[in-house]
C-alpha cells in the first residue's frame, strides 16, 4: 500500500473530534477514580450486554463514539463508553506514553469496569483502543464478552512509522482539524502529546515493533475485526494477521472504507456489530 494524503486522512477523523461539542446533552457524564487516576465516563441503556467503548489515540467519549452512544439498542445493551487515562476529561494527571501504554490502558479498563460493578462486557475498540481491546481480551479472557476491533495492529512495521511522521508537525493539520483539539489540549500541549505518542511509536519499532503479537493466541472471546480497505493509516496485512493468529476471528470489510468506518458508515456498522454481540 502506498501511504499518501495523510493530512486529508486525518482531517477526516479528527474533524469529528468536536472536544466535547458532539456531546448530547441528554446524557450525563459521571467521574470514577481508579488506583488515583480520575476516569470520566458515560453509561447508557439497561440492556443485558455491557458494551465498552474504547476510543484511540487522543479520542474521547464524544469524539469517537457518538453514533454508538446514541444509536446502539438501549434495550438489548448497556453502552459504556469512556476517556482513557490523559484524554478529555480523564485529567489530571496529563497522558503519558511510556512503552507499555497499550498494556496499563487494559488494566485501568478491567479496574474502571470493576470500580462500576461491570464484571462481564462486551469490547468496541478503535485504532489504539483496538490494540488495548486484544490486550485486556487476552489478560481477562472470562470476563470478556465478545471482542469488536478496528483500525489496530498488534506489530510495527516501516510504513507505520512513515505514515506517522508524515502528520507529526501540528503546522501540517488543517485549522479545522486541530482548532477543537487545541481547545481541549491547547496548541502545546496537543504537540506535546502527539510528539510523545510518535515517539513512542518509533521506540517500539526500533525494538522489533511488537506490541501485542504474543497476546493473540490467548484470546478466547468470538472476536471480529473490521477493516476499511482504503485505510492510509493501517496496512491491509494487519487485519488479516489478526484474523490468522485469533482462533474464533472473523473479518468484515469495507472496500472503501478509511480509518473511520464506524462514524462513516455508523447504521451498517452498528448493526454488524449488534448482531454479532447478541449471537450464540
Amino acid at each position: 500500500m502506498k501511504f499518501t494524503n495523510y493530512n486529508r486522512l486525518w482531517n477526516q477523523i479528527t474533524a469529528t473530534k468536536k472536544a466535547g461539542k458532539h456531546f448530547s446533552t441528554s446524557i450525563k457524564e459521571s467521574k470514577v477514580h481508579v488506583n488515583g487516576q480520575t476516569i470520566n465516563y458515560v453509561k447508557v441503556g439497561e440492556g443485558p450486554k455491557n458494551v465498552l467503548c474504547f476510543p484511540g489515540a487522543l479520542g474521547t467519549i464524544w469524539s469517537d463514539f457518538k453514533p454508538q452512544i446514541e444509536q446502539l439498542d438501549k434495550n438489548k445493551f448497556t453502552v459504556i463508553a469512556w476517556d482513557p487515562p490523559g484524554y478529555g476529561h480523564s485529567r489530571p494527571p496529563d497522558r503519558l506514553f511510556n512503552l507499555d501504554f497499550y498494556t496499563s490502558d487494559a488494566e485501568v479498563a478491567y479496574n474502571f469496569l470493576k470500580e462500576i460493578n461491570v464484571d462481564k462486557f462486551s469490547l468496541l475498540g478503535w485504532s489504539d483502543g483496538g490494540i488495548s481491546s486484544l490486550i485486556l481480551a487476552a489478560k481477562y479472557p472470562k470476563n470478556v464478552d465478545k471482542l469488536v476491533v478496528w483500525g489496530a495492529n498488534a506489530y510495527v512495521v516501516p510504513k507505520d512509522i512513515e505514515a506517522f511522521e508524515s502528520i507529526r508537525d501540528l503546522n501540517k493539520w488543517s485549522d479545522k482539524m486541530k482548532a477543537p483539539l487545541i481547545q481541549l489540549y491547547t496548541e502545546r500541549g496537543l504537540q506535546s502529546m502527539w510528539n510523545n505518542w510518535c515517539d513512542t511509536m518509533i521506540q517500539i519499532h526500533e525494538r522489533g515493533g511488537d506490541i501485542c503479537k504474543s497476546c493473540l493466541a490467548k484470546i478466547e472471546s468470538d472476536t471480529l475485526i473490521l477493516h476499511g480497505d482504503q485505510d492510509p493509516m493501517v496496512l491491509n496485512e494487519h487485519p488479516e494477521y489478526l484474523l490468522n493468529h485469533i482462533k474464533n476471528a472473523k473479518l468484515h470489510r469495507y472496500p472503501d472504507g478509511k480509518h473511520n468506518i464506524h462514524l462513516k458508515y455508523a447504521k451498517d456498522f452498528n448493526k454488524i456489530v449488534s448482531d454479532f454481540i447478541v449471537s450464540n
